[in-house]
């Protein structure tokens, strides 16, 4: 079985003059990935690898994942092809992760994250929120054959938030 935990990068300031690959979090940004990923922390499921797209914005948002779940940052790799908002890359990207991996954390963008779990899952969301989390399970040996999974945890921060 392959376990997948897609989480969508935090809230991004929109700062003039700052390329969007560029573009850091803003102040709810970085407190709403601390409440989900200290949310998350009580399910106690640690990837074996860790992927994210190389814009700023997700680097960050895994900073701050890595931090609170205390994860080896060995085990984190930056992606160019996940700076993605179709889902083709994406979806590319997951395939071709090695066999030996049993649970993969992947930070990225809209569109292509909804795009992943609304194929990919078993439930619909209409949008995955910025530091929104899902998990998927597939009954599979590999990832290049993932298909039809199920969605089996939703966090978003507004769920979390007081």
């Amino acid at each position: 079985m392959k376990k997948l935990i897609l989480i969508r990068h935090a809230k991004s300031s929109w700062s003039e003059g700052i390329s969007d690959h560029e573009r850091g979090l803003e102040s709810r940004g970085i407190n709403d990935a601390k409440l989900v990923s200290l949310s998350f922390k009580q399910y106690q499921l640690l990837p074996n690898k860790v992927l994210s797209s190389a814009a700023k914005r997700a680097q960050n948002t895994a900073e701050i994942f890595l931090e609170n779940l205390k994860i080896d940052s060995n085990i984190i790799e930056f992606d160019k092809n996940l700076y993605d908002f179709s889902g083709e890359n994406l979806i590319k990207t997951i395939k071709a992760v090695s066999n030996d991996i049993e649970t993969l954390m992947v930070f990225g963008h809209n569109e292509a994250l909804t795009y992943f779990v609304n194929n990919f899952g078993d439930r619909y969301i209409e949008n995955v929120p910025t530091s929104g989390l899902v998990i998927i399970e597939f009954q599979v040996d590999s990832w290049k054959y993932i298909y039809k999974g199920e969605t089996v945890k939703i966090i978003f921060p507004r769920d979390l938030r007081i």
